[in-house]
């Protein structure tokens, strides 16, 4: 069964950090994923360090409401998925695949919500039970290097379209919507239980998914609406239905389409 947030406090949603190393190791998150969730889902953000020795899995479950997976420069090692080396140059982070996979699977079967940006959407896959691969189109979907500017990185992107009576098309009033396209890594094989909520038109490749397992609410998308979601009307779309996760409500939005 879902959870039932009480409506005279907000709810708390975890947002898993990465492992970087700044001179010594650090937990790091971006700002930009902090600052949407407590302006469009009206969320208190609790950070989750990616540390599965500090993490206790059980404990953050209990307090969270929901979870966010983060975007980040690392990808999800392929022995998860059983995928054959990356290649060089990509970078892993083990501890993060350790405690989003364990965490997010407790959340989702405790009825609780869980969402995925980017690399959040791969972990979301691999949970259940999907694979990762290269993008089809590597530069169609990333162009330049991680250490260029991010303004030249978040502003390369391309049109996806929305499933019909998907939730992102019902957030949105749109069957097409232009997003930022940041990733090396997309989905393979799409996991059990998931459905599709957006597609990249010109390759074909899954750029979007939802679930309902266990009463929960699971909705991940491997573009980075928090990087224009002052701009977007798409990408505030997809932080109100966070909020309407949160608190088990749907987001009162346009539900005229436009083909």
């Amino acid at each position: 069964m879902g959870q039932t947030v009480d409506p005279a406090r907000r709810p708390v949603i975890g947002v898993l950090c990465c492992n970087e190393v700044a001179g010594r190791p650090v937990q790091v998150v971006a700002s930009r994923f902090v600052a949407p969730l407590t302006r469009l889902a009206d969320a208190t953000v609790l950070l989750v360090p990616a540390m599965p020795d500090t993490a206790d899995v059980g404990t953050l479950a209990a307090i969270l409401d929901g979870l966010l997976l983060t975007g980040s420069r690392s990808h999800v090692a392929p022995r998860r998925y059983g995928g054959s080396a990356l290649p060089a140059g990509q970078t892993l982070d083990e501890d993060r695949d350790e405690v989003a996979l364990a965490l997010a699977g407790r959340l989702i079967e405790a009825g609780k919500p869980v969402f995925g940006i980017c690399r959040g959407l791969q972990e979301l896959n691999v949970l259940f039970g999907g694979s990762l691969c290269a993008a089809a189109d590597a530069g169609r979907h990333h162009r330049g290097a991680w250490d260029d500017d991010y303004e030249s990185l978040f502003h390369h992107g391309h049109d996806v379209e929305l499933s019909a009576r998907g939730r992102l098309a019902d957030a949105t009033g749109a069957r097409r919507v232009r997003v930022n396209s940041v990733h090396q890594q997309g989905i393979d094989r799409l996991g059990g239980g998931l459905s599709i909520e957006a597609i990249d038109p010109d390759d074909g490749l899954v750029e979007a998914v939802s679930a309902h397992p266990c009463g929960a609410d699971v909705l991940a998308v491997q573009w980075h609406p928090e990087w224009d979601a002052d701009t977007s009307s798409a990408s505030r779309a997809f932080f109100s239905l966070i909020g309407a996760g949160l608190r088990r409500g749907t987001p009162r939005m346009s539900t005229r389409r436009t083909e």
